[in-house]
């Protein structure tokens, strides 16, 4: 066999297979723990980019900025405007902003991992940065559409890839209602 290929051997008389693991595989636990560490560092650097990009003053925009309760206004304004490029950098900036949070929430919060449950906490998140945008930073204040294009960013980053991360990272466990409901494991 080779270096670390794995096989199947008989583990019990009720014909139950183990995973015997070759020299060199890693562990489980070791890639796990590699992961969720991999995805603490990317979650501390975007949440210091994030402050970067919106808890800076700008006190150049103190006078064009207002505060947006209204969902879709901003957004209608600049898809109203003519310059293409101011546009796709304010509306696709703020869906980016939001990606890593539904790649990386599932990896780092077992208790999270679900589409709800990772839109619910990226729109509170980002809820509170557009607060404090909007009382304690100069030039910037709150806008209702930059949370739901961040939320909106997350819900893309959760379905493209954050879901399997996710999964990989922290398997489903086994609950004793799965012996009724036919979930992981039943029948073993």
């Amino acid at each position: 066999m080779a270096a670390g290929a794995r096989s199947e051997r008989p583990a019990g008389g009720d014909g139950e297979t183990a995973v015997v693991r070759g020299r060199g595989a890693p562990a489980p636990w070791a890639v796990r723990a590699l992961a969720m560490l991999l995805a603490f560092a990317g979650m501390v650097a975007f949440g210091v980019f994030l402050a970067r990009m919106t808890l800076e003053p700008s006190a150049a925009s103190v006078s064009l900025t207002h505060s947006n309760f209204r969902p879709g206004d901003s957004i209608r304004d600049y898809l109203d405007q003519p310059a293409l490029r101011d546009t796709v950098k304010q509306l696709g900036g703020n869906v980016v902003l939001g990606v890593p949070f539904g790649l990386l929430l599932p990896v780092l919060v077992p208790p999270a991992r679900g589409l709800v449950r990772v839109v619910v906490v990226t729109a509170v998140v980002m809820s509170l940065v557009e607060l404090t945008q909007g009382f304690w930073v100069t030039g910037r204040t709150f806008d209702i559409d930059d949370v739901i294009l961040n939320t909106s960013g997350a819900l893309i980053g959760y379905v493209l890839l954050g879901r399997r991360l996710g999964r990989a990272v922290h398997p489903r466990r086994r609950h004793w209602w799965h012996r009724f409901t036919g979930g992981p494991g039943a029948g073993a």
